[in-house]
């Protein structure tokens, strides 16, 4: 894999995306019967879970970064992750407990979101000793929540999405290789505990 390929494919999966990605699949693609919300609400979950899972934490990181407290935004250090990931941490925080408090958001909202900020604090707890992949540890959770929802819902809505889920944790994980951002086992270690975290709730009954 070319490392051109391999840098689009870590920044178009960063790890921060992934909550935006996964919610609009499920607004967007799963039939109207699962989640009733008009057009409009919508696209302002979609935003709201951009905002605070995405534009506030790479904001602070940048403000990290102008304070001298990390090198890069590329994070290529472990040391220069502790930070960023306790912010992203505290943020994924807010919005799962939005979900919770707020009877305007379906109940899976926060239960799904509780799995993700799971998973960041997991990154976060490993990263003091190890340089665990994020993007492992994020698409691998992802995986395991639509393969926890196809689990759940009454029709194999979610087939196609976790064959190209699959597909798409092989390239990037692939492209963490090809850049030397992590070593194997670091790779695989994190997508195994991502995923398992994303099926944490199996048997849970809704």
């Amino acid at each position: 894999m070319s490392s051109r390929l391999a840098t689009v494919l870590s920044v178009a999966f960063h790890p921060l995306l992934i909550p935006t990605y996964l919610f609009s699949l499920l607004l967007y693609y799963l039939p109207p019967e699962v989640f009733s919300y008009p057009p409009e609400g919508r696209r302002l979950i979609v935003l709201l879970v951009f905002i605070i899972t995405f534009l506030l934490p790479v904001f602070g990181t940048l403000l990290l970064q102008q304070a001298g407290i990390v090198a890069s935004l590329t994070l290529e250090e472990r040391t220069d992750r502790r930070w960023p990931l306790l912010l992203a941490a505290t943020c994924f925080t807010v919005l799962t407990v939005v979900f919770y408090r707020m009877s305007f958001f379906d109940h899976l909202f926060y239960m799904i979101m509780g799995i993700i900020t799971a998973s960041v604090y997991l990154a976060l707890v490993i990263n003091q000793f190890w340089k665990i992949s994020a993007h492992s540890i994020g698409l691998g959770g992802a995986l395991g929540i639509l393969v926890l929802l196809h689990a759940w819902l009454p029709e194999a809505y979610l087939l196609y999405p976790i064959v190209a889920g699959c597909v798409i944790c092989g390239a990037v994980l692939s492209a963490r290789l090809a850049l030397g951002a992590h070593t194997a086992k670091q790779v695989y270690t994190g997508f195994a505990l991502g995923f398992l975290l994303g099926i944490s709730l199996w048997g849970v009954q809704l």
